[in-house]
């Protein structure tokens, strides 16, 4: 079996639609994933998503979601090849405008005003006070490899917050808590002729709905906290709840959450690392924003 067997997923997803061939474009391909634009003979269009694990139960977040009401691409069909999944998608077309931030405050209101689904990972406070001790057993497994062997300050960033985690914790649940996007951004949006569209969810989980907030603006930049209030204000604007503005575990709002959404991008990178890349060739890279990551985090999180 290819590493990426793209090419025989797209047959058995043709094969379960009831069709013969395709011409294949690509949208976007990286090494873990890939979008492509499919053109059937009949001149119809469909989307061709293909992800490795741990971005393979998307199609169930999707299905998901459509049930509960969430205005998102309908999944045809789909179908799971050696830890790769592979589904076919409604083309929703070129985008009018690109997503902005009342956008994303009116988008952030109707997924996190969606009935919670059982069927999802929860990140409630017992899980997300856990996240920097859990970010240490990765950094340890990375050392029994003879990896990240120069990472001391980033042992100790991970022990101070751990030792502050269930103070600064608090609030977990506060409202808005439930469906979590996770890779809640403007290129998530799909702004079309026939409204607004949520893209991307392969790591959706039930959490609190600040982390999505916090991770609208990206992590490229410096978090910017007044920002962050200000988007925070424009969705209790937009009809979401007034509890996002208020404070926890010590903190405000805005600084909670671009603090929390670190250590979350943290955890995940580093697990990412030890697990699903396990590449010693990404450790310079995933290792520099880890570092920045937890800089930032000292700081919000005041520690």
């Amino acid at each position: 079996m290819t590493t990426n067997p793209s090419a025989e997923l797209l047959d058995n997803l043709l094969t379960l639609a009831s069709r013969t061939t395709a011409v294949r474009e690509e949208v976007r391909v990286w090494s873990m994933s890939g979008v492509e634009r499919l053109t059937f003979p009949d001149g119809t269009t469909a989307i061709f998503k293909y992800a490795k694990r741990p971005f393979d139960s998307e199609d169930q977040a999707l299905r998901l979601a459509h049930t509960l009401g969430v205005p998102v691409p309908a999944v045809h069909t789909s179908a799971v090849l050696d830890g790769w999944l592979g589904m076919l998608l409604e083309d929703l077309g070129v985008p009018v405008r690109d997503a902005d931030d009342l956008d994303g405050a009116a988008a952030a209101v109707v997924l996190h005003g969606t009935r919670t689904a059982s069927a999802l990972p929860v990140l409630d406070q017992d899980r997300l006070r856990t996240l920097p001790s859990r970010a240490l057993e990765h950094l340890g497994r990375l050392r029994r490899a003879d990896r990240w062997q120069d990472a001391d300050d980033v042992e100790d960033a991970l022990d101070q917050i751990a030792q502050v985690a269930e103070t600064r914790s608090a609030g977990t649940t506060v409202a808005p808590f439930g469906w979590v996007h996770s890779e809640f951004h403007p290129t998530s949006l799909h702004i079309g002729e026939h409204g607004c569209r949520l893209l991307d969810f392969a790591r959706a989980f039930t959490g609190p709905g600040l982390l999505d907030l916090a991770s609208w603006h990206g992590t490229i930049e410096p978090p910017h906290p007044v920002r962050l209030r200000v988007f925070l204000e424009q969705y209790v604007t937009a009809g979401g709840t007034p509890d996002a503005l208020a404070p926890r575990g010590g903190l405000t709002a805005e600084k909670w959450a671009l603090g929390w959404h670190r250590v979350w991008a943290v955890e995940w990178f580093m697990e990412q690392s030890v697990r699903w890349t396990d590449d010693p060739a990404t450790d310079p890279a995933y290792s520099k924003a880890v570092r920045r990551h937890l800089t930032d985090v000292l700081h919000l999180l005041e520690i």
